[in-house]
């Protein structure tokens, strides 16, 4: 008996409801993750050449950073703008240079420092210093000092506990190799790190 043939239309998925929208969603997806890899890509580039992580060993810069605290600083910002007054800025001992320093600028090239029972006056104004907490601070004298062209008088925050340009001097311009912008550990710590605009009266 010959067989008959078979007329029943082969199964397509054509005008069927939700298959174009689930193609639609799947490149979606894939767009998205790789977008979502090239940004993890282009976000590492610029964390490996314009930024470097460093551990705070010490507690001169108490209470803004803490002992083996982890930060990154920026290598690059000081080719593009000035350093200014107030900023935390990392640097190779003056004195040694395998080691380096980590403190905030107080006084700029060509201005005259002076410390006077723990208080900071610069160009014979008194410096306002909040991120100085009392307890921290300290009641030694500095005798007054022009700095030089190109360098920064440099102190830590925890002036009872900080070796600086108190003991070692100005720091010249090219010994300083990076700012300190974020905490990332200990957790509790993550966050940007700001430079305090210092005013003098």
């Amino acid at each position: 008996m010959e067989e008959s043939p078979n007329l029943t239309p082969p199964a397509t998925t054509e005008g069927v409801p939700g298959s174009s929208a689930g193609a639609s969603l799947r490149r979606e997806v894939r767009a998205w993750a790789r977008d979502l890899l090239l940004a993890l890509a282009l976000a590492m580039v610029i964390i490996i050449f314009l930024y470097r992580p460093v551990k705070v060993e010490g507690t001169s810069m108490t209470p803004l950073l803490s002992d083996q605290e982890r930060i990154f600083i920026n290598k690059f910002v000081y080719r593009f703008e000035p350093i200014e007054r107030g900023d935390v800025v990392v640097f190779w001992y003056p004195l040694d240079r395998s080691k380096s320093f980590i403190k905030r600028v107080v006084a700029l090239p060509g201005e005259m420092v002076e410390i006077r029972q723990g208080r900071v006056y610069v160009n014979g104004k008194r410096l306002e210093e909040p991120y100085v907490p009392p307890q921290f601070a300290d009641s030694n004298s500095y005798s007054a000092l022009r700095v030089p062209a190109d360098e920064y008088f440099v102190m830590g925050d925890h002036r009872s506990s900080s070796n600086d340009s108190r003991v070692f001097g100005p720091v010249p311009n090219r010994y300083i190799y990076g700012k300190a912008v974020f905490a990332y550990w200990p957790v509790e710590r993550f966050g940007s790190i700001p430079a305090s605009a210092q005013n003098t009266k």
